[in-house]
Formats: structure tokens, C-alpha cells, sequence
């Protein structure tokens, strides 16, 4: 059975419904997941794991959420090296920058990611809850 970590940040809840639309797709598969609040992950966790779903929503200037959890990326990004992982999250304005310059930066970190990132505009609809589930899926 498989260990699947969702380690998120969420502020209005958004991103939340995305972890746990993710770990439903995962269990769904038969993974062992646990969902963990960013400020409670750490490079120590990551070795804990078979794959590795991240959320966190667009913040500011489109970039992660400063104070809990791009710390914690960076913390684990030297970690990420051949893990199987996925990222998510949900904006409200903007085009998505911050997805695709977080992608960028689990490729740089040699992750094997296991889409481009799954993203829902404010609240996630039922497309982007079904994205997240596949995302899950995939992971397990």
C-alpha cells in the first residue's frame, strides 16, 4: 500500500476542498494518506512517503502563500529528487503565473511530477474537484 502525504495552506478553505478531494482520490486507490497542514511538514517527512501531493493558493503578486508555506517548500524542495509529487491550488485573479513558476521549481528540484498542477479559480467547481481526485489517483 502506498503513503500518499497532501500537505497544504489554506486561508478560506478553497484549498482545503482540494487536499480533500485529493486524498478521497488517492484512498480511492488503496494509498495510506495522511492530509497535514504545511506549518506541521518538514524535510524530516518527506522520506515518510511514497508520493507527495502540495496545495497552496496564488497569494500577493501570484507567488506561494509567504509566511508557513514557502518556507516549508524550500525547506523540502532539495528533497523532492525523483519523489513522486503533484501541486494544486486555487487563485482569484491573475493567469496562473504562480502554478507554473511552482512547477518550474519542483522540475528544477529533479520531482517527478505527476501532472502541471491542477488549479481552480476562488472556490473549486466540480471540474476542479474531479482534477484533484485523478491527482489523488495518480499519486496512489
Amino acid at each position: 500500500m502506498s503513503k500518499v502525504a497532501v500537505v497544504f495552506w489554506s486561508a478560506t478553505g478553497n484549498t482545503e476542498a482540494m487536499a480533500n478531494a485529493v486524498a478521497e482520490g488517492a484512498r480511492g486507490k488503496g494509498a495510506n494518506v495522511a492530509v497535514i497542514a504545511a506549518s506541521d511538514f518538514s524535510a524530516a517527512n518527506v522520506g515518510d512517503y511514497d508520493a507527495i501531493a502540495f496545495g497552496c493558493p496564488a497569494m500577493g503578486a501570484e507567488v506561494l502563500e509567504e509566511t508557513e508555506f514557502d518556507p516549508m517548500f524550500t525547506s523540502v524542495e532539495t528533497s523532492l529528487g525523483g519523489k513522486k509529487i503533484g501541486i494544486f491550488g486555487s487563485y482569484g485573479w491573475g493567469d496562473g503565473q504562480w502554478m507554473r513558476d511552482w512547477k518550474d521549481r519542483c522540475d528544477s528540484a529533479g520531482a517527478a511530477l505527476v501532472n502541471d498542477g491542477v488549479m481552480a479559480n476562488n472556490a473549486p467547481d466540480d471540474a476542479a474537484l474531479e482534477e484533484c481526485k485523478a491527482l489523488g489517483e495518480a499519486l496512489a
